[in-house]
């Protein structure tokens, strides 16, 4: 569910950005900062990139996690973990002010759009009900320096949005429980 979260606001994004600055060409890229070589990946040039910098298990958890199948029983399964991604989101442009520009229109995006579902979007994944989106504040200048430094990049004008609670489903079944058809106080005719 992870990446389907992440390339559903990629794409959302993108097409946001696209109609407001006119451009047929893809705007944003999922990818992170700095490749394995300590470089900038080509394909960030120009672009808003995405990148995923945390996870962090939600721990509010549901008390069961079973579900009806076709013959009227129920089947139990782990219980779904939910999570909370933290995205970093940074236009990487030649022009300065173009930048400045693209970072503008990000914030506007995720001020239109703090809920994403399917009330949105009729594209959102299966499996994912809903992703609400919230400004990191954090600590300011340091917390973004230290980011930037654990990245190997150099900094760029950024920001860091949490996205809320995305599900990992557990395929596992872990039991099956019978329907109730009855209880032996029932005779043919009714009750005793």
């Amino acid at each position: 569910m992870i990446s389907e979260a992440l390339k559903f606001t990629s794409d959302f994004l993108n097409q946001f950005l696209k109609r407001k600055f006119n451009v047929k060409e893809n705007l944003v890229i999922i990818n992170k900062i700095i490749d394995f070589a300590g470089t900038q990946p080509l394909e960030n040039r120009n672009k808003v990139i995405i990148t995923l910098i945390h996870i962090e298990q939600e721990t509010t958890k549901a008390f069961h996690n079973r579900n009806r199948i076709a013959n009227g029983n129920f089947v139990t399964k782990p219980l779904d973990e939910r999570y909370n991604l933290y995205l970093l989101i940074s236009p990487n442009f030649e022009d300065y002010n173009e930048t400045l520009n693209f970072l503008n229109s990000v914030l506007q995006f995720f001020q239109i759009n703090g809920v994403l579902d399917s009330n949105s979007s009729s594209l959102i994944p299966e499996g994912i009900q809903r992703l609400e989106f919230e400004f990191e504040k954090g600590d300011g200048y340091l917390q973004m320096h230290n980011l930037w430094s654990a990245l190997g990049a150099k900094y760029q004008p950024s920001v860091i949005y949490k996205m809320r609670l995305v599900t990992v489903p557990s395929e596992e079944i872990k039991g099956f429980i019978p329907s109730v058809k009855g209880t032996s106080n029932q005779t043919e005719h009714g009750y005793e």
